[in-house]
């Protein structure tokens, strides 16, 4: 019997879709996450596996379902550990899993070890975020003492109007200190580095001090038109009456 030799194009073609079958297929869950696409559907119920993880010198053991996928299995030990899942690297058999590998697939069993590993670069980025939020705290606490200045300096401003409304005239040079003490904690505000919320509290309290120095320029015009109070007093005299001593001798 004589058989037909395939041909070069037969070939590649049969190559082509054997290495397509090694390659591994994924899909998008409703969720979002990309996971291991499954070529086998099965009706039979998924099994717990008991997971040992070793975490440098520390041990844990986490249940999870068999047909989970390594992200979920990072979503668990961030409960244990404290490790957000982008801080997770998780190695299995000497190989580092991705979030969408399910465990099944890649031959995870009951009592099989698994070894978890703090990514580096999550150390330098929360270091970062630690810096950060340090500086957004200090200038939080910078604001707030500004602030309690501001609150003494206001009731100056309502004391200074009050009495020129009453028609008493103020001392100028209390007005024009009070105004140098508000552009000092101008100045202060300005050297404060903040964002975010901070940087609204800051803005918040300069529109302060802007008002109560406008108060005031406003209050010197009035105090200047204010006449001071002359108080004069007057003088009763009286006639002098002699008065007459009798002078007593001892012997």
């Amino acid at each position: 019997m004589i058989r037909k030799k395939p041909s070069a194009r037969e070939n590649s073609s049969s190559t082509t879709t054997t290495a397509g079958e090694e390659e591994t297929e994924w899909e998008m869950r409703p969720g979002g996450m990309l996971v291991q696409k499954r070529t086998v559907q099965t009706d039979a119920p998924a099994r717990n596996l008991r997971l040992r993880i070793a975490y440098g010198a520390l041990r844990y053991e986490i249940c999870v379902s068999s047909m989970a996928t390594f992200g979920e299995v990072k979503k668990v030990l961030s409960g244990e550990t404290g490790l957000q899942v982008d801080e997770q690297k998780v190695v299995y058999r000497g190989k580092e899993r991705q979030n969408g590998e399910y465990l099944d697939a890649c031959g995870v069993k009951d009592r099989s070890k698994v070894v978890l590993i703090q990514d580096p670069s999550s150390i330098e980025r929360r270091f970062i975020q630690m810096r950060i939020n340090a500086k957004i705290q200090n200038a939080h606490r910078a604001i707030n003492t500004i602030a309690l200045h501001l609150d003494q300096l206001a009731d100056q401003v309502s004391a200074i109007e009050k009495s020129i409304s009453n028609g008493v005239k103020v001392p100028e040079v209390q007005i024009t200190t009070l105004i140098e003490m508000l552009m000092r904690q101008a100045i202060k505000l300005e050297s404060i580095t903040a964002e975010g919320d901070a940087s609204a509290q800051k803005h918040l309290q300069g529109k302060r001090v802007q008002k109560c120095v406008e108060t005031l320029d406003e209050l010197k015009v009035s105090n200047a038109r204010i006449k001071p109070v002359v108080v004069t007093t007057k003088w009763e005299t009286f006639d002098h009456i002699p008065s007459s001593t009798t002078w007593e001798i001892f012997d």
